[in-house]
């Protein structure tokens, strides 16, 4: 459960599901108590980066699922609705000495690799200057890559691919973003600015599809929940989307970034379970009052004396 801090102590965040029984629930965040004092949003964030970087890495249960399913043209339908088939691993919430935002850059859950833990010694420099309230997600912008490790489910935990002939699209669920990928062998478009998700490109490499995206800005950072994970515009990523059979599917990327890191990338596999229901909804951001709050509980010491 999420927290807000206040100089009265923690208030709990209520989590109410809004979906009925045999649907997924979706956890809507609503304040139980608000002192009129400055509040501090915080999600354990370096706890719960630790807890994402390993997330939707185990192996998927095994089930008689049956094989992929395949379009005309004879590819593997990756469409359908996809997750990591629980809840989020938010940590408890624990006080003490405020976390140096080096940290998630130093971590390394499980032994495993993290984006920030290849920064160049320039780019660890400008991390140790940042922390959660520098999170551009909290002032409602959307990752360059995903929290759990990949783009289809960017900020959070459920994405929708819809696959046709000419085009694949991925819907994400939260912040409600989207990728129009073409699969009929353009290149990368050279008339369009930079953007948050950036440009991608498909192909078919026999029945695993690549996703090559690129011009990406550099005022998101990859990761959200306070993971120090700012980018630059030369960020290259390249993914690789395999539909094991009827009900899982693994993902698979590679990043590239030479102004920030000192060498590509490798990301953990990621497994993602098909969705027991078969739309995403709607969830946007639309309240960017919690950057201005954890701004000022920064310059206030966090509320402690």
């Amino acid at each position: 459960m999420r927290h807000f801090l206040s100089r009265k102590g923690i208030v709990p965040l209520v989590q109410a599901p809004v979906r009925e029984k045999g649907v997924r629930p979706l956890f809507i965040a609503a304040i139980a108590a608000l002192p009129i004092v400055t509040l501090l949003f915080l999600s354990g964030s370096r706890l719960v980066a630790a807890q994402y970087a390993g997330f939707g890495q185990a192996p998927a249960p095994k089930t008689n699922a049956g094989p992929a399913p395949r379009t005309a043209d004879g590819h593997p339908d990756l469409s359908g609705v996809w997750w990591l088939g629980r809840d989020i691993p938010v940590a408890p919430l624990r006080l003490g000495q405020p976390r140096p935002a080096v940290a998630a850059a130093d971590a390394r859950p499980q032994g495993r690799e993290t984006f920030a833990n290849l920064y160049q010694p320039s780019a660890k420099e400008k991390a140790k200057t940042l922390s959660d309230k520098d999170d551009p997600s909290l002032r409602c912008v959307p990752v360059a890559f995903g929290t759990s490790n990949n783009s289809l489910t960017g900020l959070g935990f459920v994405g929708q691919i819809l696959q046709t002939p000419k085009f694949v699209a991925i819907l994400t669920e939260t912040y409600h973003s989207f990728k129009l990928i073409p699969t009929d062998g353009r290149k990368h478009r050279d008339d369009v600015a930079p953007s948050y998700r950036g440009d991608s490109v498909g192909r078919w490499d026999g029945d695993v599809f690549v996703v090559d995206t690129t011009n990406f800005n550099e005022r998101n950072w990859m990761h959200a929940e306070g993971t120090v994970s700012f980018h630059s515009d030369a960020l290259h990523i390249v993914e690789r989307f395999r539909r094991v059979d009827a009900s899982t599917l693994e993902i698979e990327a590679t990043i590239e970034d030479p102004k920030v890191l000192t060498r590509p990338w490798v990301v953990p596999k990621v497994t993602l379970q098909l969705a027991p229901f078969d739309q995403i909804m709607e969830v946007m951001c639309t309240n960017v009052d919690t950057a201005l709050l954890m701004e000022a509980a920064s310059k206030d010491n966090y509320g402690r004396k």
